[in-house]
């Protein structure tokens, strides 16, 4: 479904949503979208609008749009999934329709796995683990040996079972109405090109074996493998109405070892390693620590990781909504609730570093009682984020200002950059809290 403002973006964008609900209700959804001059396009079919976000550049996106019959799948279960994919290498387009829930921890035969299942026959176990790199006795280096080695071979086969890998010219849509989504598991769209994800839900991704790094920061870290979806390299990606969540098991609940949280989760949305012309729009982006980054480190491709993320509602996030890098970012029209939600409290909203260009514009946060927007943003002092319209609790606000004004590092006010894909950019953010929270996420197009 779509507000009228949505339904007018829409228009701009030469399209029509046709739903029995726009003359009910004045609300549109998505099953059909009528193309000026084209015949109608089923949910499945439907490609990337024209300039909408870098995503359109160039060849836009249609992800499976041409798949033929033969490629035309509907899945339920992991191994249903796995065969549909099939090899990344084959480029031919298809379609894929999740119905239901996947499992991806289960077997061929749809047998549930655990931690344990995976652990069986490497000799790993947590116990042994924590004795061997206690800080006390093992001191500051990093981990090696037996029990490492184990948790190595532990976290393959996890790995094996719970990546899926995406050839290019795909498309993965959530069959309506059935709670379509991926539990436990994480697409990987790595060096192939064309892709579309739409109308799912990405919960529960956890990695069973985290690995213990002293050496990361002044006291180590757990750090953890496995994002939602992961983009490596990838490009012209489009990630529609999609919703992630570390539901049901929250950070507030993992138990610490050596001082430090024993991090399950890693990213929600990561795009990386050279990826480029993607976008990111109305999707719900809920209960997750560093929940979206933009460039794998501040050497990652100059050039490249041009992604535009616009309309999403980010709720109980407490970091990297994005972080970002190098790359020219548009960030616009989303919605940024900073209450603390199920143990997840703020600590930044934008964090712009290794020169990034970011264009933020026309968003809107909500700040409980006592918290500052000078706190909304972050950087290295060599990234810069321009941009205007955005609202503060209602109030128009100069983010960059609030931050710069209690910050030794400043973020950069000009960018390299004017947005020309902006269909849909909406210049007021007055609505935004409202009509985001029921026109984006999983379940909402129909």
């Amino acid at each position: 479904m779509a507000s009228a403002s949505h339904r007018r973006s829409l228009r701009k964008r030469r399209t029509v949503v046709v739903t029995a609900a726009v003359a009910a209700a004045g609300v549109g959804a998505g099953l059909f979208v009528m193309n000026a001059n084209a015949d109608a396009v089923d949910l499945y079919h439907q490609a990337l609008p024209a300039k909408d976000g870098w995503a359109a550049s160039g060849s836009g996106t249609t992800g499976g749009a041409k798949a033929d019959s033969a490629h035309t799948y509907t899945v339920s279960t992991r191994a249903q999934l796995v065969k549909a994919l099939g090899s990344v290498s084959d480029t031919t387009p298809r379609i894929i329709k999740v119905k239901g829930t996947i499992d991806a921890n289960t077997d061929d035969s749809g047998k549930k796995l655990s931690c344990a299942d995976y652990a069986a026959g490497t000799g790993y176990s947590l116990a042994s683990y924590l004795k061997a790199y206690d800080p006390a006795t093992w001191g500051k280096k990093a981990p090696s040996g037996t029990q490492e080695n184990a948790r190595e071979a532990a976290e393959a086969k996890q790995k094996k079972n719970i990546v899926f890998r995406v050839p290019a010219n795909t498309t993965i849509v959530g069959v309506p109405g059935t709670n379509a989504g991926i539990k436990g598991g994480s697409l990987q769209v790595q060096n192939v090109d064309n892709v579309i994800v739409r109308n799912l839900t990405f919960a529960a991704t956890e990695d069973c074996f985290p690995q213990w790094d002293p050496t990361d920061g002044s006291a180590g870290e757990w750090n953890s493998n496995y994002d939602s979806v992961t983009l490596r390299g990838a490009t012209h990606v489009w990630a529609d109405h999609n919703t992630f969540t570390d539901a049901p098991f929250f950070d507030s609940a993992e138990k610490t070892y050596f001082g430090r949280k024993y991090q399950i989760h890693d990213g929600a949305l990561d795009i990386t390693n050279g990826s480029d012309l993607v976008t990111v729009e109305r999707n719900q982006f809920t209960n997750h620590d560093k929940t979206m980054l933009i460039g794998s480190s501040d050497t990652d491709s100059t050039g490249k990781l041009r992604v535009s993320i616009h309309h999403n509602v980010w709720k109980g996030i407490v970091q990297r909504a994005p972080l970002a890098r190098i790359g020219q970012i548009h960030l616009y029209n989303n919605f940024y609730d900073t209450t603390t939600l199920n143990g997840y409290a703020a600590k930044y909203s934008l964090d712009s570093r290794a020169k990034a260009q970011v264009v933020a514009e026309h968003n809107a946060w909500k700040l409980p009682s006592g918290a500052k927007a000078a706190k909304l943003l972050s950087g290295d002092g060599t990234g810069s984020v321009a941009g205007g319209g955005n609202l503060v609790n209602g109030t128009a606000t100069d983010i960059v200002a609030a931050y710069n004004a209690a910050n030794s590092k400043k973020l950069k006010t000009t960018v390299n950059w004017t947005p020309t894909l902006t269909a849909g950019l909406e210049k007021s953010a007055k609505s935004l809290p409202t009509a985001l929270v029921t026109t984006t996420g999983a379940g909402v197009l129909s």
